[in-house]
């Protein structure tokens, strides 16, 4: 299972070193989509950053619950200003919590890529069941459109990441598919970065 303990102080420098900024750009491109005093899923949310990013948009109001499976990420996370909104961390798997009152909003800040196609459905489908039925999925990851470069630095990410937080996966898996099978429609969508990253929100 991938953990990022061992990249939690140069993450996000580092991906702004490859990146720039879109990283932050795609994700904050669906914020403005939550609604006032929504209960929120941040699944995978790293240093915490986007925290701010909401509490700029809902300075009160929102019930966040934070999961982050790398406990290093989540104590960063612990110290971002979230204004009057209530959070409360998580340090565990995903797959390991449970709610009895299903959520408004769920966001998955490029999650699927650390999964392979084997074990993907299933954490997909525990997701599924957490958030409401009229609810929101704000999704933002990776994609491949069939530029060489892209594959050639995705192969480079996965490598380095794959030997230093032991991400699992080499290929990016469909969730799309996943998307389409368990009755989602997608409202907006905005790609970045030569078409490499992409953010959607389905309901």
């Amino acid at each position: 299972m991938a953990n990022y303990d061992n990249s939690a102080g140069f993450y996000d420098k580092l991906s702004q070193v490859f990146f720039g900024k879109t990283l932050i750009n795609a994700q904050v491109y669906l914020l403005h989509f939550i609604p006032a005093n929504a209960s929120i899923l941040i699944v995978g949310g790293g240093t915490g950053w986007i925290l701010e990013e909401i509490t700029k948009l809902h300075p009160a109001g929102l019930h966040i619950t934070y999961i982050e499976i790398s406990a290093k990420m989540a104590a960063l996370a612990r110290q971002r200003n979230y204004g009057d909104n209530q959070v409360e961390f998580i340090n565990k798997p995903i797959e390991e919590v449970s709610r009895a009152q299903p959520f408004d909003v769920i966001i998955t800040p490029f999650l699927f890529d650390n999964f392979t196609e084997n074990t993907v459905e299933g954490l997909f489908l525990h997701m599924h069941r957490l958030v409401k039925a009229n609810g929101l999925w704000l999704y933002t990851d990776f994609q491949l459109t069939g530029k060489v470069w892209q594959r050639v630095l995705l192969r480079s990410m996965y490598l380095f990441f794959g030997a230093l937080c032991n991400v699992p996966t080499k290929t990016l898996p469909d969730t799309q598919a996943l998307f389409d099978k368990y009755g989602y429609k997608k409202i907006v969508a905005k790609t970045f970065f030569g078409d490499f990253v992409v953010s959607k929100m389905y309901r």
